[in-house]
């Protein structure tokens, strides 16, 4: 509570929660606008709560894809194309390589390359999404609306300015509001499906047993309860996962500093330090085929081989003396790919070789550990293993609501299924921003410590 009223009585705290609040309310109206011409249909609601590759695409764009939106693409293209630009960086591209050891001048150089490539990409998804949505009949469009080459061309101007705009917003809000801007524009798309979820359950559960007798009632209140009491603990197990880390410790050579100094300095390695980028790694090679085969044809996009790639699909086998069995072959394509992903990632994030460089040049060393080959290696052994950890979490998150969906635990209602992409980044972006919250906290209070010397 006393944090609270803290934060309510510093200015700039307020000031930039009030920013962050208008610039999503903005994103709100523009994803209530659909491109003008188009109309959505009743099979695109339903795909969105399938829980398929069409309603992650909804999630990063904020929730824009539902209805078409003029901001339909949403963040996924500037996503797309940072983690391209990072993986070129990364002694792929010289040149890449080169900028990313620039300091603030090769940054905003990188920060360039990426917003080119974004324009690139967004305009490829976006014929790619246009494809899908008219082969697939989850759009319509109007009689006078363009046809052939002026019809897409026009949709994906819109579409990718859309894009930009919603590029722009994230970076106002990265500047001005509170947290990384791209994040809390996916994170205000996770959020705006809770309520919706929630009043499903009550009505699923609750609602629809009012009239059905006092026992069907208090089944259906306990079942709501048992509901709510799973998204408490799922959302526990991640927020755990997310906090965890392994401390590493490290002692500087020549510092003089005292043994309780030396016990507080340690190199931090979180258990899940990927994030949800696997599951937007996994999420994007998964529908990549069915793109494709959407530039061929609308035979090719609508082809039953294509549902291999479907991870909420049971992919039916050859049978076997008469008897019929399915595989799930989405599902276990996503989950490797996730738990491969989550060790690249990590990787990549944390870099054993540069990291063990760093420390020979600071005169820093891990104690018990020779400097240099010694401490490469005992830092990508534990790296591995808290990887290892957390990438089976992420992948168990990530595959719990396809899961749940399969099974038909909650019967044709599959958006009641709890975990997956969303409960991770809503996790995510509220520790992040509460630690920028606790930090201006922090500067205050020593501004004003320093005032009153």
């Amino acid at each position: 509570m006393k944090k609270f009223v803290s934060i309510f009585k510093n200015k700039e705290i307020v000031g930039r929660i009030f920013f962050t609040v208008m610039v999503l309310f903005v994103i709100r109206i523009g994803a209530a606008i659909t491109v003008p011409g188009i109309s959505a249909t009743e099979e695109l609601q339903n795909a969105m709560n399938s829980g398929n590759a069409i309603s992650l695409m909804n999630l990063l764009g904020g929730g824009a894809l539902s209805n078409f939106s003029i901001l339909a693409l949403g963040v996924s293209p500037y996503i797309t194309a940072q983690i391209i630009i990072q993986l070129l960086s990364k002694d792929v591209l010289p040149a890449l390589t080169e900028l990313s050891k620039q300091g603030e001048y090769g940054r905003k150089k990188s920060e360039m390359a990426t917003r080119y490539l974004t324009i690139l990409l967004g305009a490829v998804q976006a014929y790619g999404i246009i494809r899908t949505m008219e082969n697939n009949n989850y759009i319509t469009f109007s009689d006078s609306f363009p046809t052939g080459f002026w019809r897409y061309a026009y949709l994906v101007t819109v579409m990718i300015a859309g894009a930009m705009l919603m590029m722009w917003l994230g970076d106002q809000i990265t500047e001005k509001g509170l947290g990384n801007g791209i994040s809390i524009i996916i994170f205000a798309g996770c959020v705006r499906s809770l309520p919706v979820q929630i009043s499903t359950a009550w009505s699923k559960w609750v609602s629809q047993n009012m009239n059905h007798g006092a026992n069907d009632l208090l089944k259906g209140s306990f079942q709501f309860v048992l509901y709510l009491l799973l998204i408490i603990l799922i959302t526990g197990f991640v927020v755990f996962i997310e906090l965890s880390k392994r401390k590493i410790p490290v002692q500087h050579a020549g510092k003089g500093q005292s043994q309780a100094m030396a016990k507080a300095s340690f190199l931090p390695l979180k258990v899940n330090s990927a994030g949800v980028m696997p599951i937007i790694f996994s999420s994007s090679i998964l529908t990549a085929p069915s793109v494709i085969a959407s530039f061929i044809s609308a035979e090719a996009a609508n082809a039953e081989w294509l549902n291999i790639f479907n991870y909420s699909h049971l992919y039916q086998m050859p049978s076997i003396q008469g008897w019929d069995w399915y595989m799930p072959w989405g599902l276990i394509i996503y989950t490797v790919l996730n738990l491969v992903f989550a060790f690249f990632y990590a990787q990549m994030q944390i870099d054993p070789a540069t990291m063990a460089e760093n420390f020979q040049k600071n005169g820093s060393y891990i104690p018990g550990i020779r400097p240099g080959k010694e401490t490469e290696r005992y830092v990508a052994k534990v790296l591995n293993r808290v990887t290892f950890i957390g990438a089976f979490a992420l992948a168990f998150i990530a595959a719990l609501p396809i899961i749940l969906t399969l099974s038909g635990v909650f019967g044709n209602q599959t958006n009641l299924a709890v975990g997956g992409t969303g409960i991770i980044i809503i996790v995510g972006v509220c520790l992040e921003v509460n630690a920028q919250i606790d930090g201006l906290l922090a500067g205050k209070s020593f501004e004003e410590v320093q005032g009153g010397i």
